[in-house]
């Protein structure tokens, strides 16, 4: 009798070598060498999923459970999270001079969110070099900062863990209370929110630049990351500098030039990294309200940050508008967008908002917890943010798995899952129409 070979699609390979990465992480950082003293399973496995997920939530503090070797674990989980395991495995492949097949070239093109397999060895080959450029040279500038302070190998180490953090929008930090003790400081400030954005706006948006170096001859989904990004940040920054201002606890006590540094760091930081420069846990509910947002929108396509993504909620946005209107054609600078692109945005929108309220929901069955708190963690993973209202240290055995779970999904996407999960048929046969009344 014939044994069935299972053959695995490109979502579920993908799904299974990223769960395969989590695992592998957890038993490293279970190590003895790992930590200062021992953590459990559930927490190991968390901290393995926070780092391959750039999410940056932590059940145990970084900086003084883990050892240097158990820090270099994560912060190679990040780098492996945030470029991915595909493109490292392609890198592998051409460093030993081996040929790229079609299978690996697809796993890729599912990774990076590429539309088509073409270019997608090159576009790797750009990563990289970029990559590794630009974290460097953020290496640099945070010495500048860290060295004097903490000395040669110490400074120098923190200041790699954070290039390597912020670049990836993981959201890890050494320091227990982030950064907050450099709410003023521009080279801290400017340095680390520079590597989220850039991370941010993802592989497809820095490469494209790097060819075209013309904002004209730009693909249109670079020029709406780069527009809407601006756009997104600069609202929040004004939002959160006045819903702030007179708040002791946060922005209130600062002069005028920290309360501008601190609303703009916080309100690029949102979307993506995890990082914080003020106590999020002091923040008004409105802020809160805004951040949860912010945070469920997310980062680019293809890059290091999840969410539905930006691109994601423009389409949406700008779909109402042409209804409203009651223009057939959706159009966003000058161009027109298929209906394809508008049902994606809706699968992966509703796909999101079922798993996110559900995960709330079985918290707030299973934890003693605020409802905010819980509505403000779940989001945080599932945008693989990593800001945190104090909530995560907090939740059980059950409630870690929750959020395991969340931040896996918001980094292999709601659809690569949902693909993974299910088995896809064309219709053989169509039905007529029918009106129905909505709304």
């Amino acid at each position: 009798m014939k044994k069935k070979i299972v053959r695995l699609t490109p979502p579920q390979l993908l799904v299974s070598i990223f769960g395969g990465g989590i695992i592998i992480g957890a038993l490293l950082l279970m190590m003895p060498f790992s930590t200062t003293e021992p953590i459990r399973w559930v927490d190991a496995l968390f901290t393995s999923t926070s780092a391959m997920t750039v999410t940056g939530l932590a059940v145990v503090d970084t900086g003084t459970r883990f050892t240097v070797i158990g820090q270099t674990i994560i912060m190679l989980l990040i780098q492996i999270g945030g470029l991915g395991i595909m493109s490292f495995a392609v890198l592998i492949f051409m460093m030993l001079g081996k040929k790229i097949g079609f299978k690996e070239r697809m796993l890729v093109q599912q990774a990076l969110n590429q539309t088509s397999v073409g270019g997608v060895v090159l576009l790797v080959k750009r990563l990289f070099i970029f990559s590794f450029l630009i974290e460097f040279v953020a290496l640099i500038f945070l010495a500048i900062r860290w060295v004097p302070e903490f000395g040669w190998s110490k400074g120098l180490f923190f200041s790699l863990f954070h290039s390597i953090s912020a670049f990836n929008n993981a959201g890890f930090g050494l320091l227990s209370d982030s950064l907050v003790q450099y709410v003023g400081d521009p080279i801290i400030n400017i340095t680390i929110s520079f590597l989220f954005i850039i991370g941010g706006l993802g592989f497809t948006v820095l490469a494209d630049m790097w060819v075209k170096k013309s904002y004209k001859k730009l693909t249109l989904h670079s020029k709406i990351m780069i527009i809407s990004t601006f756009a997104i940040n600069m609202i929040a920054m004004l939002f959160i500098f006045f819903l702030e201002y007179g708040n002791s606890h946060t922005l209130g006590s600062l002069s005028l030039g920290d309360k501008v540094w601190a609303s703009y760091f916080q309100a690029v930081t949102t979307r993506t990294a995890g990082f914080n420069s003020i106590d999020i846990g002091s923040l008004h509910d409105s802020t809160i309200f805004l951040m949860v947002m912010l945070m469920f929108i997310g980062a680019g396509s293809a890059s290091t940050g999840g969410g539905i993504k930006l691109t994601t909620f423009v389409v949406i946005v700008f779909s109402v508008w042409a209804f409203l209107r009651s223009r057939e054609d959706i159009v966003l600078l000058k161009r027109r967008l298929l209906p394809l692109h508008v049902f994606k945005a809706l699968a992966i929108t509703m796909i999101s908002i079922m798993f996110v309220f559900g995960a709330i929901f079985l918290l707030n069955i299973s934890e003693n917890l605020p409802f905010v708190k819980i509505m403000f963690e779940v989001v945080s993973a599932f945008g693989t943010v990593g800001l945190s209202m104090g909530a995560t240290p907090e939740l059980s055995y059950f409630g870690r798995v929750i959020i395991i779970f969340i931040m896996f999904l918001g980094k292999v996407g709601p659809l690569t899952l949902a693909f993974s999960l299910s088995k896809q048929k064309r219709e053989a046969v169509r039905y007529p129409n029918e009106d129905i009344m909505l709304g």
